[in-house]
């Protein structure tokens, strides 16, 4: 039987799907699943069938002997960088390989630049290759301005006795969560503990504790990570020192506005333990903006915002609808209804009402006269509720006849936002739910919008839901 022929643009993902159809097709006894075995699989009459068959039938199908042939064929047809050379290259640069990384920029050009890079380093980063050459992206990878500086810290840690080399492993066993080498190493020298990075976000240990700002492969918030930081305090370490990241940054306001302690379930206890040791809730460079509260809202760390008022934290009057605080919301209104905050702040604070639970607030600003479709921060209320995967949201809006075509500052409407988010940040909501609610309510499907979900997005979490949601309102 001829080979079948790819599609013009294959999908490794959609060929792994098919595989899984076929081995529940073979296992129910369909005609046609038992035909495509005997035709194509070396040893048809098998007592299991597992998915290495299926895979295997798919691979010959197409006149490939094995699927990892098939895979490169895929790769090669797809234009897509194959899997390896992300890891080859990440690896490159996280070990300062020159040649290395430079191999895998030849082979792959400009693609490594225009595709989605994959990264190993199991948190929201991965390498920018737009830095320019293999020298370049290394040293922006490692927070240095010049491949010059990344040399020199390789030179210094060459030494292990160094105070650069012992400074790096202890960075090393923060970011690991290795608490008996980061004690062994405090205790051969105290002065680590006053020790700065000599990257240019100047981070002190504690600062690592932060997840947040210091370089990718670092950026992980260990099981242990409380007890990394009492050890740290206990040996002395400042807890409001100023590093260099983010124009200026403590370890509280870099915690806090985290994704890594909130996913690591720990960003509360961290917190708390800060603010227990000493750390000030008012510190200029705890916030990043006008209140350490407002930035953890700006970032999406709602649970953190409500913590640090639970504190003492200090908040504004879109932080207190942010948050659902209506009975705050309230006190700034008089007995008629007149504000006494700005037509801004309250299109701002209605923008920011994305949260479940938040309708009653966004009712309170609509009912008293703020527009539906107002933008703030580039974005309206439905568009930044669809961005965020809020269905709840999302749905309230649209009762209250938002406006589904206006784009946001990034040029994306509200539904190609939400095909955004669950690509980029699935675990914030419901995005089926979100994309259901838009597409019924009218909003429009762009040309290409189908096929770049197909093309981009085959590894999000709910591709076959969307795709169907999709197709089926094409």
């Amino acid at each position: 039987m001829p080979a079948r022929d790819l599609p013009a643009r294959p999908n490794l993902e959609q060929y792994k799907k098919q595989a899984k159809e076929l081995v529940k097709a073979f296992r129910a006894g369909h005609d046609a699943a038992q035909q495509r075995v005997r035709e194509h699989h070396p040893h048809p009459a098998r007592d299991t069938f597992e998915l290495a068959d299926a895979q295997l039938v798919i691979a010959r199908e197409h006149g490939q002997e094995s699927w990892p042939k098939f895979r490169q064929l895929i790769e090669r047809a797809s234009d897509r960088v194959p899997a390896a050379a992300w890891k080859t290259a990440e690896d490159a640069i996280v070990a300062g390989d020159v040649a290395a990384l430079e191999r895998v920029l030849r082979e792959y050009g400009d693609r490594l630049q225009k595709q989605r890079p994959q990264s190993w380093w199991q948190n929201t980063l991965a390498p920018n290759y737009d830095a320019g050459g293999a020298r370049d992206i290394i040293a922006r990878t490692h927070h240095f301005k010049s491949f010059e500086d990344f040399e020199a810290l390789r030179k210094a840690v060459a030494d292990r006795s160094s105070p650069v080399a012992r400074f790096e492993e202890a960075a090393d066993a923060i970011a690991h969560g290795d608490l008996a080498a980061l004690q062994r190493l405090l205790r051969d020298d105290s002065s680590l503990i006053r020790a700065r990075s000599i990257r240019v976000h100047h981070s002190t240990l504690l600062h690592y504790v932060g997840a947040n700002g210091i370089e990718g492969f670092r950026q992980h918030t260990p099981p242990n990570a409380v007890a990394i930081a009492e050890t740290l305090l206990d040996a002395g370490a400042e807890v409001d020192a100023v590093a260099d990241m983010y124009r200026g940054s403590t370890t509280l306001g870099l915690v806090a506005t985290s994704l890594h302690p909130k996913r690591a379930g720990l960003q509360q206890a961290l917190i708390g333990l800060l603010l227990d040791r000493g750390a000030r809730l008012d510190h200029p460079a705890a916030a990043g903006g006008p209140s350490l509260v407002q930035s953890c809202l700006a970032n999406g760390r709602r649970d953190a915002a409500e913590y640090l008022v639970s504190r003492g934290a200090a908040f504004d009057f879109v932080s207190a609808a942010t948050l659902g605080r209506l009975d705050v919301v309230r006190t700034y209104f008089d007995a008629d209804g007149r504000p006494a905050v700005t037509k801004t702040e309250m299109e701002k604070a209605l923008v920011s009402l994305w949260n479940k639970g938040d309708s009653a607030v966004a009712a309170f600003l609509l009912d008293r006269g703020v527009d539906v479709n107002a933008q703030a921060d580039g974005f309206t209320a439905v568009n930044m509720a669809a961005t965020m995967g809020q269905a709840e949201a999302v749905q309230f809006f649209i009762a209250r006849g938002a406006a589904l075509e206006i784009k946001n500052s990034y040029g994306g409407t509200s539904l190609s936002g939400a095909l955004w988010g669950a690509l980029n940040t699935p675990d914030s909501g419901d995005y089926v739910a979100v994309i259901g609610s838009l597409l019924a309510a009218g909003a429009r499907l762009e040309p290409g919008m189908t096929e770049w979900w197909k093309q981009e997005a085959s590894a999000a979490p709910a591709y076959s839901s969307i795709l169907q949601l999709l197709e089926h309102h094409a």
